[in-house]
């Protein structure tokens, strides 16, 4: 039986050119939603350091709100070096984050820390409730703290105001007082324009009688320490809460800048590296298509 060769038709040859030719096209369109991308990311970088500077202005005009927090509490305490010794039993923790993305690791700290407080409090035999604000904050700890969770705050007004904060504290207000013996608020302390640090500020016990008494050393008008104490600790959790978003605000704004410009820097070196790979295509493919000329101009004059 005579075997059959099989002659590669006109449609077979032109397969390979027609595949460097598709390849080229993906690496273009590659190439060009890249660059669209980066566009993008460099509009975001500038967008988020203008609003850096003004929460940076609003901060400072925010400290104010601080002053008594100051003078009554003690210094916040970072999460690397915290100490929950001194914590009651029962805790509440205030949690403040985002409700955008794309501002690197503002709200995974916040997340990291609490894992390390629970772990800490834990080892004392200790608890926690959690009132969280910001979407990006509830989506991540409602993975992990779901039943710990008593509220959560999202969609809430840029920029933030004391209104807002003062909704949260109403929220402490809601929680029966026999379930925590003390608050704090867990936020991001802004450092610099590259730098923050995740911080816990511990608020003191207004609760107490005899020795455990607070705030002993201020004179009150009769029968209105009692009245005065809730108004004072609704007002101190308040402006905590409004200090502490200003500054988790600030550190927000500075992870975006900083990531959208890693972002950017990332973008353009990828485009980089596609136009290589491209002129590295064409190349080999205008190779091939002179070889083919030459070789069949060859076989003409043979």
């Amino acid at each position: 039986m005579r075997a059959i060769a099989r002659v590669p038709n006109a449609a077979s040859k032109a397969q390979p050119a027609a595949r460097s030719f598709a390849t080229e096209k993906q690496i273009a369109m590659r190439i060009a939603s890249t660059g669209n991308l980066k566009k993008i990311t460099s509009s975001m970088k500038m967008v988020s350091a203008a609003k850096m500077k003004g929460d940076q202005n609003r901060l400072t005009q925010a400290i104010p709100f601080n002053a008594m927090n100051k003078t009554l509490n003690e210094a916040p305490q970072t999460v690397e070096e915290i100490d929950v010794s001194s914590w009651p039993a029962k805790n509440l923790i205030i949690t403040t984050s985002s409700d955008k993305g794309l501002c690197g690791g503002v709200n995974s700290y916040i997340t990291r820390g609490l894992k390390k407080i629970e772990g800490l409090l834990a080892e004392d035999g200790k608890d926690f409730k959690l009132i969280v604000s910001g979407e990006k904050g509830r989506a991540q700890l409602r993975r992990t703290f779901s039943d710990k969770i008593i509220s959560a705050n999202t969609d809430l007004s840029y920029p933030v105001t004391f209104s807002t904060a003062s909704a949260i504290a109403n929220e402490v207000t809601k929680v029966d007082p026999e379930e925590y013996d003390a608050v704090h608020v867990i936020y991001n302390e802004f450092v610099s324009a590259i730098s923050y640090t995740t911080s816990v500020q511990t608020m003191m016990s207004l609760k107490g009688e005899g020795l455990d008494e607070p705030l002993t050393g201020y004179e009150f008008e009769p029968d209105t320490k009692n009245e005065v104490l809730e108004d004072l600790k609704e007002h101190m959790i308040a402006s905590q809460v409004f200090y502490s978003m200003m500054e988790n605000y600030t550190s927000e704004q500075s992870s975006r800048t900083s990531a959208m410009e890693n972002a950017s820097k990332n973008a353009g070196e990828l485009i980089d590296a596609l136009t290589l790979q491209y002129n590295k295509a064409r190349q080999t493919r205008i190779t091939t298509e002179l070889i083919e000329i030459i070789s069949g101009a060859s076989a003409l004059e043979g």
